[in-house]
């Protein structure tokens, strides 16, 4: 065995030291991912998703071939190990792997769109963070219009470092929106212990 030196790039992975802790980002990574969607010279999005998106399984036409939506998707999936603003709506597209059709194809654009104009964006680990753990959750109760399943989300901070993160669909149905809460505070502290 021999030392390569300080980490710099592994898997996609961007890591810089600088005085005041790590950054770490996926510039690289989501620049080559928005020259094999062809998005090189598009515009960029102000937001992942529309505040207003509502995909079904059953919107728009189906793809007729589900390979490129696939692989976009996979890799957007890799690029939320840097990237939380986009775990939400990559949890979304995600959700129609089998049969994705022209709407959902449209909504995985529009996430690389984003990607594009916050290409730097990343996580920065800094050298002087306490050690108090802190932990945030929230919930859309019945969120998914097909099933009316609501969508965990939640975080943790280690001082002012963000050490955990998650959206996921609950497996049951709440009947209310203090009963999808209670889902989320207890799917966030079984993530904890």
């Amino acid at each position: 065995m021999k030392s390569l030196g300080p980490l710099r790039y592994f898997q996609g992975l961007e890591i810089s030291d600088t005085s005041d802790g790590y950054y770490l980002s996926q510039a690289k990574y989501a620049s080559d991912l928005l020259s094999s969607a062809g998005l090189t010279d598009s515009k960029t999005a102000p937001t992942p998703l529309d505040s207003d998106c509502r995909l079904t399984p059953m919107d728009g036409v189906p793809l007729d071939d589900p390979t490129l939506y696939r692989q976009l998707v996979g890799s957007l999936i890799y690029l939320t190990v840097t990237r939380p603003d986009i775990a939400y709506a990559v949890h979304i597209v995600s959700q129609f792997m089998s049969a994705p059709r022209m709407t959902h194809h449209s909504a995985v654009l529009r996430i690389l769109r984003y990607v594009k104009g916050t290409l730097l964006h990343g996580l920065h680990y800094s050298a002087r963070s306490s050690l108090v753990l802190t932990g945030y959750s929230d919930a859309d109760w019945a969120g998914d219009s097909s099933d009316c399943r609501s969508t965990t989300g939640f975080c943790f901070f280690l001082g002012d470092l963000l050490i955990s993160w998650r959206s996921k669909k609950q497996t049951v149905v709440s009947r209310s929106s203090a009963e999808s809460e209670y889902r989320a505070l207890a799917d966030t502290t079984a993530e904890l212990l």
